[in-house]
This record gives structure tokens, C-alpha cells and sequence, in this order.
């Protein structure tokens, strides 16, 4: 069996740096257990920091991974350095490495990009009804790549976070209520504190509509054979469908007991005899 310093000179070529000392390999574990130590302060402050931040919350996760791999490897090329490795071409490698599989992953990297923006962000959460890039539905699930959308006739859609990330976005649930404004017509023969009535009636007896702020009917406008009422109420997010719906079947009957005529588009035709 050779000395230790044959053990470290073999060493030191197969690896290809230097001849290796004792010292190099004690300055070399001193300086590993430095940075071991280093590294685990600066991953404990990071955790405090993105404890305090809410919006990093979802991807905190990914940030202490990306930032540990990080840190490994700048001790790694101190190390090198150390050792009079050739820190320079190693860096020149790993980017030239690095600009090919970006280039191979272009699209993979934009969704992952654009998956950051929207965990970030955050423009809609698990659960709401959202409206983007002429996809309509329910968010599944939000993952670094792609987003899941359940539509109402159940089907599940998987949209890429870099399409998502650029379009515009309507989110229906994140502000917890809805304003509508239903629009219907009634003849020139009904008198308006008639038709307001009904109106009224019909949306007291629809579940789901807020006192406040508190539903209003007003007349909105004299058309050529009839006249537009407008109903304008506030409803609860989950609740906007079952309101609208309700409100439209009760507002028939309600005129159908008040006697107001609902009018419809129609021609008359007039024959002259000569």
C-alpha cells in the first residue's frame, strides 16, 4: 500500500487537478463544513422571509429548492478554485449545456415561467369560476406547467400557463358577489307603478338576492312599441345562476297575475283595398 501522499497524488490525476497535499484535503474539509454551515443560515433566513410573504407562499417550495442547488454549487466551483481547477471552462460548459436544453425546453420553460407569474400573482384560486383566452370554467388545479379547467358540461381542459400568463383574465368568484341587470319590456297600456310592482314581487320572492347593497327597478328606456324596465340586484358568486334563471320564470308569472302585457317584436300588416 502506497504512502497517503501517493493515495492523494493518484487521486489528484484521476480527477485531473493537482497534485493533492494533507493540507489541501484538511483546507478542503474545513471549507465544506463552513459552507454546510453557511448554507443552512442562509436557508433558515430565507424561511423566515417567505413565512412572512403570502403571495410566495404557493412557491416556496420550489424557490428553496432552486436556491439550495444554487448555493451547492457555488461552493462547489470554491472548491475547484481551491484546487486550481480550471473554474472558467467549467462555466463555459454548464452555459453552453444550459443555452442547448433551454433552447430544446423553450416551450416547457415558458409554461414554467408563466406557472411562477400566476402562483405569484395569484389572479384566481382553486375553486373559482374564471374566463380566459376564450376558456370558460372551474379552476381544477394549478400546477407549475399547466392549469386544469372543469367546464360546466364537465369537461376537463389543461391550458398552458405561458397562454394563460398573457391573456386577460375575468375571475367571477374572487370578489364574492355579482351584479346583474336583467332588462324586460312591457306595453305602453301598463302603467309604470304596475309594472315596478310586479317586478318588485317577483324579485322578493327569489332566494339569493342581497339587501344591500338592495335591488332596484327603474325604467330605462321608451322603445318604439314598448317600454324597457331594468331590475339591477347583487347575488353571491355561487349563487348568480340560480338567481338569474328563478328571477326570469318569476317575473313571467308575476306579470301574468298583474296584467302587463310582455311585449314581443312584431309586424303588422294593413290591406287597402282600391
Amino acid at each position: 500500500m502506497g504512502t497517503v501522499e501517493e493515495v492523494l497524488q493518484t487521486i489528484g490525476k484521476a480527477v485531473g487537478i493537482r497534485d493533492l497535499t494533507p493540507g489541501d484535503v484538511i483546507r478542503v474539509a474545513a471549507m465544506v463544513l463552513v459552507g454546510m454551515l453557511v448554507i443552512r443560515l442562509l436557508m433558515r433566513m430565507v424561511d423566515r422571509l417567505l413565512d412572512r410573504s403570502k403571495s410566495l407562499a404557493d412557491i416556496k417550495v420550489y424557490i428553496r429548492s432552486a436556491l439550495r442547488i444554487f448555493l451547492w454549487f457555488l461552493l462547489a466551483l470554491m472548491l475547484a478554485g481551491t484546487l486550481d481547477v480550471d473554474v472558467t471552462s467549467i462555466i463555459a460548459m454548464l452555459s453552453v449545456a444550459g443555452l442547448a436544453v433551454s433552447l430544446a425546453l423553450q416551450s416547457t420553460l415558458a409554461n414554467l415561467a408563466g406557472g411562477l407569474v400566476l402562483l405569484v400573482a395569484k389572479p384566481f384560486a382553486v375553486g373559482d369560476y374564471v374566463e380566459a383566452d376564450g376558456i370558460s370554467g372551474t379552476i381544477a388545479a394549478i400546477d407549475l406547467a399547466y392549469t386544469t379547467f372543469v367546464t360546466p358540461d364537465n369537461k376537463e381542459i389543461f391550458v398552458p400557463n405561458s397562454q394563460l400568463s398573457a391573456a386577460k383574465i375575468v375571475n367571477y368568484n374572487a370578489l364574492g358577489k355579482r351584479r346583474m341587470d336583467l332588462k324586460f319590456t312591457a306595453s305602453y297600456d301598463a302603467p309604470t307603478a304596475q309594472v315596478r310592482q310586479a317586478l318588485q314581487e317577483a324579485l322578493a320572492a327569489v332566494p339569493g338576492v342581497l339587501d344591500d347593497p338592495a335591488p332596484a327597478v327603474y325604467l330605462s328606456e321608451y322603445q318604439s312599441s314598448s317600454i324597457e324596465y331594468l331590475i339591477r340586484l347583487w347575488t353571491s358568486s355561487g349563487d348568480y345562476w340560480d338567481v338569474y334563471y328563478t328571477l326570469l320564470e318569476g317575473v313571467r308569472e308575476s306579470f301574468s297575475r298583474h296584467g302587463v302585457e310582455m311585449t314581443y317584436d312584431h309586424l303588422n300588416v294593413h290591406i287597402v283595398e282600391k
